[in-house]
């Protein structure tokens, strides 16, 4: 039940003695906080100085009546806006009937009798309090909703890193390149237009691109030198592998993380694999994992190779623009090279002691 001396009620009628009668009544009721307008023009400037749990509110008044106010209040979209009782003298079921659907909850009729005042504002202070209890309830069960949201995004984007890195760690590649190579992702999709929760699946999606390497046997995976024609078919299944671990999930994550594991290794004229795709045949989310990763491995440093300057990396990347990359995309990538370097410099690999 409200507190009779907080609950503010907020009475409005053009007639002083209306109003000196309800302020009496209600007063020897307890009730602490009463408001009283006479000219209807200031009720919504009123109301909005402080929330108010109830308003009675006058029909026939000069200026605004009753129902003309009702609509200016309706128009401040205020989802606790209080329950409207309406005062008035008037008896007819249309008039009624107007009322309760212009947004009054109840009505009491003039002249006042005690009891139904008092047992109206009760009931109507009860309502406004369960509703406003709904409402802050509400908006404590967003707050739980959008945390828990965050911490399974968070989660969701460290479990993916470390299984991309449990792939990479098998090729002897380091866990920053994980890092990089799907920061460099993201910003690549954003500087061509991709929106932000896109761009924050690209994020998510491209560390599983070379998930399928878990299924390549070692002693291929693992060779130092260069492949026999025969080694390097089998080393070619691991995007086939990666998208079939990653299927039969619906979810946008494990759709776009599929598609990239298929099709990071396509190349621009179609000499890529697995299904030799050209061009924009190539899905979107491929051909900007295959440059964030390229870029990123040429200029890392591997037990079997020297990490290439960047100067060389980039020569290489215009060199193929065309032929293995978009070249929408290098123009993109050559653009937002000084952002992809500040990358490269947050997740750099430690020093090693």
């Amino acid at each position: 039940m409200y507190n009779k001396q907080t609950a503010r009620i907020l009475i409005v009628d053009d007639e002083p003695v209306n109003l000196k009668l309800l302020n009496k009544m209600l007063s020897a009721q307890g009730y602490g906080d009463l408001v009283l307008v006479q000219d209807s023009r200031l009720v919504v400037d009123v109301y909005l100085q402080q929330r108010t749990d109830l308003i009675l509110l006058d029909i026939n008044m000069p200026h605004l009546d009753g129902f003309a106010v009702m609509e200016q209040l309706k128009l401040l979209n205020d989802p606790l806006l209080p329950p409207v009782v309406i005062l008035t003298a008037q008896h007819s079921q249309d008039f009624l009937l107007r009322a309760l659907n212009c947004g009054a909850r109840d009505f009491i009729t003039k002249p006042f009798d005690r009891n139904e005042l008092l047992a109206r504002v009760r009931n109507m202070l009860d309502a406004q309090l369960a509703h406003r209890m709904v409402y802050e309830q509400k908006d404590v069960l967003d707050e739980m909703v959008r945390a828990r949201t965050d911490e399974l995004r968070r989660t969701r984007l460290q479990v993916v890193q470390r299984l991309g890195r449990a792939a990479e760690y098998r090729d002897n590649e380091t866990g920053n390149h994980i890092l990089r190579m799907s920061h460099i992702s993201a910003l690549l999709a954003k500087s061509v237009g991709w929106n932000e929760p896109d761009c924050e699946l690209m994020l998510h999606a491209s560390p599983m691109h070379d998930i399928g390497k878990i299924g390549i046997p070692d002693h291929i995976l693992l060779k130092p030198g260069s492949f026999e024609p025969e080694e390097w078919e089998i080393m070619k299944t691991h995007a086939l592998i990666g998208a079939n671990i990653l299927e039969g999930d619906d979810s946008d994550l494990m759709r776009c993380a599929r598609e990239i594991a298929l099709s990071h290794h396509e190349k621009w004229d179609g000499s890529g694999y697995p299904y030799g795709l050209s061009g924009e045949a190539i899905p979107l989310a491929g051909r900007i994992a295959a440059l964030a990763d390229v870029f990123d491995a040429l200029t890392s440093e591997r037990p079997y190779k020297k990490a290439w300057t960047i100067e060389a990396a980039v020569d290489l990347i215009k060199k193929n623009s065309g032929s293995h990359f978009d070249p929408a995309l290098v123009a993109a990538f050559l653009q937002q090279l000084p952002e992809i370097l500040k990358i490269r410099e947050r997740f750099s690999e430690p020093e090693c002691g």
